[in-house]
């Protein structure tokens, strides 16, 4: 059985990550492969040896005992994303968040609470007090400038699937 701290750290997980997407999905495309049936996690549930879940407890004894976070992207930095991790699992001890209950099935078919694209994903992130202490006011006001310039120089630029959809064949 998972002791009540290992449930707490899966519980803020769940309540925080949401709120970090930005240092796992650090990308506009990074959002792009959160969607349900891409075989990448779009949720935040959790479950024992289940892939459709964002949040994976791997088979194994109680020493081996883990969460497998499945949801930064090979474009997110790796550091980063154990840094939010951690953090948000802290988080959940420190506050006692109980996890949802185990998911069973194919959890694609459960409604995500994760941002849908870098805009939400900001603004979330921007929003959440406890992670912007944690992580310390100048790396987050750094990092956050960053992001949102490169989200403000994408938002500049007419992709070529406008080009082509939008201008050529209308």
């Amino acid at each position: 059985a998972d002791t009540a701290m290992f449930g707490h750290f899966i519980g803020g997980l769940q309540r925080y990550v949401p709120e970090i997407m930005p240092l796992f999905a650090p990308n506009v495309n990074s959002y792009r492969r959160i969607r349900p049936n891409h075989s990448a996690p779009a949720n935040i549930e959790w479950s024992h040896d289940n892939r459709s879940c964002g949040l994976r407890v791997p088979a194994g004894g109680r020493a081996a005992r883990r969460v497998e976070n499945r949801l930064p992207g090979a474009d997110a930095n790796p550091y980063l994303a154990i840094a939010g991790s951690l953090l948000a699992g802290y988080l959940g001890v420190e506050e006692k968040i109980a996890r949802s209950a185990e998911a069973s099935g194919n959890a694609y078919k459960i409604k995500s609470t994760l941002p849908k694209t870098m805009e939400e994903a900001l603004d979330r992130f921007t929003a959440c007090a406890p992670v912007r202490a944690l992580l310390g006011e100048d790396f987050f006001q750094t990092y956050l400038r960053v992001k949102s310039v490169e989200l403000d120089l994408f938002q500049s630029v007419v992709t070529s699937w406008e080009r082509d959809h939008l201008l050529l064949k209308v």
